[in-house]
């Protein structure tokens, strides 16, 4: 790491400073924090499965994260659950953030770049979960399409605002890519001890059909962004619920639908599981 010309004292004064909060990032609470974040983004995935499937056959819903916050929220525990949601998504996002930075430290160049890239999104994400869960605790509701519209509609007003708004378009179907060769490399072994028995067999058949099924919907996410770009139509960017809702109206699209449903019901219970017995 480049010092920039910096004094002995004041290099040693910032190892120091990341070496006590790399230290602070490995305590059991944040670790008990992400565990608890990962039960509920596997749950939410579980309720974003379950709405798109009722879509796929006739039914309606908001198949996306703020849809299955509002199936919680309506429920008799709506406030309890919204805060919970709020204070597990936020420990997770620390996490992923201390897992893209302070814990790769030691870490070769090549490692560091990919762990900011991907538990860096990880933990934007999840940070944008938690606010979404802060939103519905407060009373503020909001249309997820009508919001990714709105968002979009801005940046494209904006100087440097198209560049930008492409840029964020193939960084999202980059995650979606990356949670694809995750699923082909088995990369998610890394997370969750498996072994050889049948029931790591079924953990691992969950893991590569959830990470397969959720890369594809944020590659279409990050497609529907781009298109809006390029065409200068806020209306193309639709966010996680109208990707799929298009997925309807195609030819054969019910089937690739269900199969994108059961995707995210697999990785739900995967996410539960790699809560409770996930290395951190």
């Amino acid at each position: 790491m480049a010092d920039f010309g910096l004094p002995d004292s004041a290099r040693e004064a910032g190892a120091q400073a990341a070496d006590a909060a790399e230290e602070l990032s490995n305590t059991r609470t944040l670790d008990v924090l992400a565990r608890f974040g990962f039960g509920v983004t596997g749950l939410l995935h579980i309720l974003v499965g379950g709405i798109a499937l009722a879509i796929a056959f006739g039914g309606h819903g908001d198949a996306d994260p703020a849809g299955a916050v509002e199936l919680l929220a309506d429920s008799a525990l709506g406030p309890v659950l919204m805060w919970a949601g709020f204070i597990g998504c936020a420990g997770l996002s620390l996490w992923q953030l201390s897992e893209a930075t302070l814990r790769v430290r030691r870490r070769r160049r090549r490692v560091r770049v990919e762990k900011a890239i991907s538990s860096g999104g990880l933990s934007i994400g999840y940070a944008g979960l938690a606010l979404t869960f802060a939103g519905f605790a407060l009373g503020r509701r909001s249309d997820s399409g009508e919001s990714a519209r709105d968002i979009t509609a801005s940046l494209l007003a904006a100087p440097f605002g198209l560049p930008l708004l492409i840029g964020i378009g193939v960084l999202v179907i980059g995650i979606g890519a990356y949670f694809v060769v995750k699923a082909l490399r088995r990369g998610f072994k890394q997370e969750l001890h498996f072994g050889d028995s049948k029931r790591g067999k079924l953990l691992t058949v969950l893991g590569v059909f959830g990470h397969i099924a959720k890369g594809v919907a944020l590659g279409l996410v990050g497609l529907l962004i781009v298109i809006a770009s390029v065409k200068h139509d806020p209306a193309e960017s639709t966010g996680l619920d109208g990707s799929l809702k298009a997925l309807r109206d195609h030819p054969y699209g019910v089937y690739v639908l269900t199969a994108v449903a059961a995707g995210f019901i697999c990785y739900g219970i995967f996410a539960m599981i790699r809560a409770r017995y996930g290395r951190m």
